[in-house]
C-alpha cells in the first residue's frame, strides 16, 4: 500500500541535460568551480545550511529556512524538475544556487545562497545557473524575485530585468521580474564568466567531499541586533543584562536626543 502510494506522492522529473562543470580564476586569485550536484550530495550540504536560517542580517534567515525546505525536497522526490548547483574552493562549499523547469519554455529561479561574501562567488553561481536555463535547457526565460536589497540590487538591477507582474511567482511575495533571452546574451559578455572542461584535478576535489564554508556568515550576539539598534528600549535592555551577568557596571549610554524640526 505504502509503495502504490508514494507512486502517486512522487512526481516524475522530465529528461534534462546535465549542467557541464566549469570553473573560473576570481579576483584573489582563487579557482571557483560550479557544479551540478546529485540528490544523494544533499546531506552532505543541509548541515550547512541550516546554521544560517538563525542569522538575521540580510535575510539570511528566511532565504536560508527556504533553501533548507527546497533541497530537503528535492532530496524526498517531493518537487518536479528541480536541480541544484554547488560553487566550491578547493572543496570548501561557497554558494548554493536553485531552480527549476515550469515549463519547457519557462524557467523558475528559487534561490541564491552566498556562503562566502566578498568574492562574488553567488553572482557567478547565479549566472551559470541562467546559462543552464538558456543554453542547455533552452528556455525563453526565467522568473525571477528577490527577498533582500542586495538580491534586488544583484538581479532586478544589475541584469536589468523586465517585469512580469501579472505572473505570480510560486515563491509568493512580490510579483515576478523576468530574465529573458535577449537580456541574457546583452549582459553575457560582462556578467557570465568561466571555462570548460575543468581540470580532472579540480572536478576531483570537488566531488571527494562538500566541505564546510570556512567563514559563513555568523548570527550576532544579541538575536535582535540585527534589526534593533542598542540605543532603542530593546537594544539598551539587551545590553544592560549581557552587563550584568559579566559583572560590569550598570551603565548604559543614553540614547541621544533627536534633533528638533526646523
Amino acid at each position: 500500500m505504502s509503495t502504490d502510494l508514494e507512486k502517486i506522492l512522487r512526481p516524475v522529473d522530465n529528461p534534462a541535460p546535465i549542467f557541464p562543470p566549469k570553473y573560473m580564476t576570481l579576483a584573489g586569485g582563487e579557482t571557483l568551480v560550479i557544479r551540478q550536484v546529485d540528490r544523494d550530495e544533499i546531506p552532505d550540504i543541509l548541515p550547512h545550511v541550516e546554521p544560517l536560517i538563525h542569522v538575521e542580517r540580510d535575510f539570511y534567515d528566511i532565504v536560508a529556512a527556504r533553501v533548507y525546505a527546497e533541497l530537503l525536497g528535492y532530496y524526498r522526490y517531493r518537487v518536479q524538475d528541480e536541480y541544484v548547483l554547488v560553487a566550491q574552493l578547493d572543496g570548501e562549499l561557497c554558494a548554493v544556487v536553485n531552480g527549476r523547469r515550469f515549463n519547457p519554455e519557462v524557467g523558475v529561479s528559487l534561490h541564491t545562497l552566498s556562503l562566502r561574501r566578498g568574492l562574488r562567488v553567488g553572482a557567478h553561481a547565479f549566472a551559470a545557473k541562467m546559462e543552464y536555463h538558456f543554453d542547455y535547457l533552452k528556455q525563453k526565460e526565467v522568473l525571477i524575485v528577490a527577498e533582500s536589497p542586495i538580491g534586488f540590487r544583484r538581479w532586478m538591477i544589475e541584469y536589468k530585468l523586465e517585469k512580469r507582474f501579472e505572473t505570480p511567482h510560486e515563491l509568493g511575495g512580490v510579483p515576478s521580474f523576468a530574465l529573458t533571452r535577449e537580456i541574457f546574451e546583452r549582459v553575457r559578455p560582462t556578467l557570465l564568466t568561466g571555462h570548460r572542461p575543468v581540470p580532472a584535478n579540480l572536478l576531483a576535489k570537488a566531488k571527494a567531499k562538500i566541505m564546510p564554508p570556512s567563514d559563513p556568515p555568523k548570527p550576532p550576539m544579541d538575536l535582535m541586533a540585527a534589526t534593533r539598534s542598542q540605543s532603542d528600549n530593546t537594544g539598551s535592555a539587551l545590553l544592560l543584562q549581557r552587563q550584568v551577568l559579566g559583572g560590569q557596571p550598570k551603565a548604559v549610554a543614553k540614547p541621544k536626543k533627536a534633533a528638533a524640526r526646523r
